[in-house]
């Protein structure tokens, strides 16, 4: 009977088949002549001789008639050192294959042993083992790789559970620098938390919140600007907040990308002025020699700082004031002013700081090919939806009519939609060099954004930022 594994493993068997036998030794090893006792070898050449002698014994005494079926056929010589001897098919051969062999005799080690007739079982002991070593590697890394992806896609909360990755906090001892931080009435601990990581006080936009359910659940905020430092550790940076000389009197933030509306409350609050009688201060442009419908985009993003008992119009007069400061700066003359604050604060919505001067040229770029700008921040201010908190603009916004909403109208929006900082106003009258014509943010997190020159690649942009979303559907601006 032919032993299973000769069909399931010809195709390896071929191959040790043909493996040589090395002739020559390896260097500083001894060639022993006789077999270590105990080993398989030592019990092969037993075998041998007692078959031999067997052998001898059968030619002294002849089978009777009808004995041939149990005659035992002749053996051969038992083989030199250079030449093994093939196993003896006596019976009395069996019992050396059931003896425990040495050390030397692993399974593995048979994987790899030069092979000869005599090792006939052996080698196909050994591709057994090899074909199950092979099954075993396969499964192994199957796993493996399966474990790597599991990582790869989940990497975040695998490290957050095993407490593995770049910590959420910073170390003690960092801090440097000022931060302003502005608390409205009514914030608790999840606002605070993001006002505090925007104001790069804290390393992660959670790590003050979570340090808040754990240790100071019940902690309260009052309103103000406070003044911190960059780079603080959430115990720090509770600390501070709840220390009274780190609050500023009479004094207020107003935040790049704010609109009048959303600024005025703040201002209220902060300095303690009515907000009606700051509602009746932003009404007449022309008392602060503004040449402009509203005062949308002047009240310029920066901390400010009041002496008790400023009046409203102090209060406006005093942003309006640093609006020009950084006109000036940029270079940006007298006449231009209005345009180029109205590009400033479509950049300052659009993109990221490092982004700015690839969107001024965009910007420039459609104007001078007569393209519409089709920008969701214009489209969102126009219909009254700019702090929605979603990156992408509704169908009623979009196709809203309206002097604002840039896919609508060819040209600049009727007036800025935003309070725009230094950085957008120089981006505005210092665009880059470029071709492109669209961009689109493809990962919120990071703030990536990808520009392109013709639609096809825009295309492929916007799916990707769609694939971002399906993959952070609870992200805020999907």
């Amino acid at each position: 009977m032919s032993d299973p594994h000769d069909r399931t493993t010809d195709s390896l068997g071929d191959f040790f088949d043909n493996v040589p036998t090395a002739s020559t030794p390896l260097p500083g090893r001894e060639v022993r002549d006789e077999p270590l006792p105990g080993s398989r070898r030592a019990l092969r050449e037993a075998a041998a001789r007692e078959a031999a002698a067997r052998e001898s014994a059968g030619r002294e005494h002849p089978p009777r008639a009808g004995d041939e079926t149990r005659q035992v056929p002749a053996q051969p010589e038992p083989a030199s050192v250079a030449q093994p001897a093939a196993p003896a098919e006596a019976p009395a051969a069996a019992p050396a294959e059931q003896t425990p062999a040495d050390d030397s005799d692993h399974p593995i080690d048979a994987l790899f042993a030069p092979e000869s007739a005599v090792d006939a079982p052996r080698r196909r002991r050994g591709r057994g083992c090899l074909i199950a070593l092979i099954i075993l590697l396969v499964i192994g890394g199957g796993i493996a790789a399966g474990g790597a992806w599991v990582y790869s896609t989940y990497q975040d909360k695998i490290d957050d559970i095993m407490g593995w990755g770049e910590p959420k906090d910073y170390e003690p001892g960092l801090a440097t620098g000022e931060a302003y931080v502005t608390i409205k009435k009514g914030d608790t601990g999840s606002p605070v938390s993001t006002a505090l990581f925007e104001a790069k006080v804290t390393k992660t936009d959670r790590v003050f919140y979570d340090y808040l359910i754990e240790n100071e659940p019940n902690a309260t905020f009052f309103p103000g600007v406070y003044k911190l430092q960059q780079k603080m550790t959430a115990k720090d940076a509770l600390k501070a907040l709840e220390d009274p000389e780190n609050r500023m009197e009479n004094a207020v933030r107003i935040a790049e990308g704010s609109t009048v509306d959303s600024s005025l409350p703040r201002i209220a609050e902060g300095v303690g002025i009515p907000l009606e009688e700051l509602q009746a201060a932003v009404k007449d442009p022309k008392v602060y020699d503004v040449d402009a419908q509203n005062l949308e985009g002047w009240l310029f993003p920066a901390v400010y700082t009041f002496d008790p008992g400023a009046s409203a119009k102090d209060v406006i007069a005093a942003m309006v004031d640093r609006t020009r400061e950084s006109l000036k700066k940029a270079g940006v003359p007298d006449a231009e002013a209005q345009r180029v604050l109205t590009i400033a604060s479509s950049i300052e919505r659009e993109a990221r700081t490092p982004d700015f001067p690839k969107v001024s040229r965009v910007i420039q770029n459609r104007i001078d090919d007569g393209m519409m700008l089709q920008m969701d921040s214009t489209a969102q201010y126009g219909y009254g939806e700019l702090h929605a908190g979603k990156a992408s603009t509704s169908k009623e916004a979009q196709f809203d009519d309206n002097p604002w909403n840039t896919y609508v109208i060819t040209g600049l929006p009727a007036t800025p939609i935003a309070n725009a900082g230094d950085a957008a106003i120089d981006a505005a009258m210092h665009p880059a060099d470029g071709p492109w014509l669209y961009f689109v943010t493809v990962d919120f997190s990071t703030g990536e954004t990808q520009f392109s020159e013709s639609y096809e690649q825009h295309q492929k942009g916007i799916g990707r930022l769609a694939d971002w979303c399906s993959a952070n559907p609870d992200y805020k601006g999907c």
